[in-house]
């Protein structure tokens, strides 16, 4: 089993780790990382592996195992693995941090854009610097400008956001917490992590969520609400992008 550092601190960079197994495609599954794999509409990280002579296998992402047990990082097409390469060869870890820091920003918007249109959550994607959340909206007619004055105003509140755990049993006897209609909460382990924007006395958001932001909303920075399209009936798409 991965020890998934990333949910306790996602601003870490950096992590010592232990090489568990090489998979018959050529992943490398350590025993803890600081990356994030693919789920839940936030790509895998990407970044490096670093041998202790200095020797780095480039990472393009990085996935879950079949089974969710473990963390895959998945080399670069093309890249050889070191000879010598074998269980218990220690390394460090090294992430993309601007690419992964412009997705915490971005996913942590995404919160705060399911707070302005309180609607139920479709679908979305996170991308560099971009993402989407789709909504079931019957009969709406959305303003691209008053979206974006009223996302940015939750964004400059500069409302911290944290994270708890509940179990299963908790998050089925309280459905109302679950915002998307297709993505389902990372259940099976017994417990669920929750992301709370703001605190419990003022709170902004609350919801089952297992990827990475930032700790503060301002880190968001300037965010607009760039497009608007149709996907169907009442299945409106809302796209957003930072401005910086």
């Amino acid at each position: 089993m991965t020890e998934h550092l990333y949910r306790d601190d996602a601003y870490l960079r950096s992590s010592e780790a232990s090489l568990i197994e090489i998979t018959p495609e050529g992943g490398l599954i350590l025993d803890r990382t600081c990356f994030y794999p693919n789920g839940g509409g936030q790509p895998g990280d990407s970044g490096a592996l670093e041998l202790e002579d200095g020797t780095r296998i480039p990472v393009a992402n990085t996935l879950n195992s079949k089974d969710r047990t473990a963390i895959v990082h998945i080399p670069e097409e093309g890249t050889q693995l070191p000879e010598g390469l074998i269980k218990g060869t220690k390394l460090t870890a090294h992430i993309d941090w601007e690419t992964r820091y412009k997705r915490m920003r971005v996913h942590t918007a995404l919160h705060l854009l399911s707070v302005v249109l309180p609607f139920p959550v479709t679908g979305g994607q996170i991308s560099d610097g971009t993402g989407r959340l789709d909504f079931s909206i019957p009969e709406a007619a959305l303003d691209k400008d008053e979206l974006s004055a009223k996302l940015q105003e939750l964004v400059d509140g500069d409302h911290a956001v944290t994270q708890e755990w509940i179990t299963d049993d908790e998050l089925t006897a309280n459905p109302e917490l679950v915002k998307t209609m297709s993505v389902k909460p990372p259940m099976g382990t017994g417990r669920v992590r929750l992301v709370r924007i703001g605190n419990i006395d003022s709170n902004v958001d609350l919801q089952p969520c297992g990827g990475t932001h930032v700790s503060h909303t301002k880190q968001i920075g300037t965010v607009v609400v760039n497009k608007i399209e149709s996907k169907g009936r009442q299945n409106r798409r809302v796209r957003i992008r930072l401005e910086d």
